[in-house]
């Protein structure tokens, strides 16, 4: 299918590894000039080799700290100084943060905001101005079904989540006169740099015999019987940046193979 996205510059934080290593590949894949950010530059660095391997369009690597307001300005100058605009952002920077009431600190929930709304927030006012110009953006946050239903010991992510899914649909009813929609994918359980991690930790640690043994057991309460790939997530990512996707905005779409309570 051709999505429409040639040519068009997308911008993906938390680009270098997992769901957003896997959006960037497919979006360079259909043509699109691609720009991932991320703190560490050794992560983009070998990201952007797999990725150019099949992208048609461009590939580059920025080092950038979403959290830190003047990170995300510097990396945004120098792509709008190569690039002239930004047409597609994906806010993907972010990691699982779950713990229950009674552990939660004031520090962790800062800090957790500062990731995962203070990020999406400070990349999107560094790329709406240029969609504004020429009446045209796409925004993908990625979120989590637990912002729609919190289950037991989800925090502070689920409150973060929530906000991301709230900051979703608002973004949706201001900048839709310029033609910018503003979506949300809300992720289950994927096989993601993050769950990979946890699962070697939990083979360390004796609790299960292969990652493998991991992923079966997370994917018990899941109708479809399965964790999703990464690549699963890219494609609707992918979806909801191009032409194919004009009339859909500030939706929260779970990905999660029908495991959420909630639609």
């Amino acid at each position: 299918m051709n999505l429409g996205i040639s040519g068009r510059i997308a911008v993906i934080t938390g680009g270098s590894e997992g769901i957003g290593k896997a959006a960037a590949a497919i979006l360079a894949e259909e043509g699109a000039n691609v720009v991932i950010l991320a703190r560490t530059q050794s992560k983009l660095d070998a990201a952007v080799v797999e990725i150019g391997q099949t992208a048609v369009g461009s590939i580059q690597g920025i080092s950038c700290d979403v959290s830190d307001k003047a990170s995300v300005e510097s990396a945004f100058e120098l792509i709008l100084a190569n690039h002239g605009k930004v047409d597609i952002l994906v806010n993907n920077a972010g990691q699982g943060n779950a713990n229950t009431f009674d552990s939660l600190t004031a520090k962790i929930v800062d800090d957790d905001y500062r990731l995962k709304i203070h990020g999406a927030m400070n990349c999107s006012k560094a790329a709406l101005p240029s969609m504004r110009t020429q009446k045209w953006g796409r925004i993908i946050n990625i979120t989590t079904a637990a912002g729609k239903a919190a289950g037991y010991s989800t925090l502070p992510t689920a409150m973060s989540r929530a906000a991301g899914i709230a900051m979703t649909k608002s973004m949706s009813k201001e900048y839709g006169v310029d033609n910018i929609l503003v979506n949300t994918v809300c992720i289950g359980s994927i096989r993601s740099a993050q769950n990979m991690k946890r699962a070697e930790e939990a083979v360390a640690s004796g609790a299960v015999s292969t990652t493998e043994e991991y992923y079966i057991d997370r994917c018990k309460n899941v109708p479809v019987l399965r964790v999703g790939e990464a690549r699963e997530a890219g494609d609707l990512i992918a979806y909801l940046a191009s032409d194919r996707a004009s009339y859909i905005s500030g939706t929260a779409i779970n990905m999660d193979g029908g495991a959420a309570p909630v639609v």
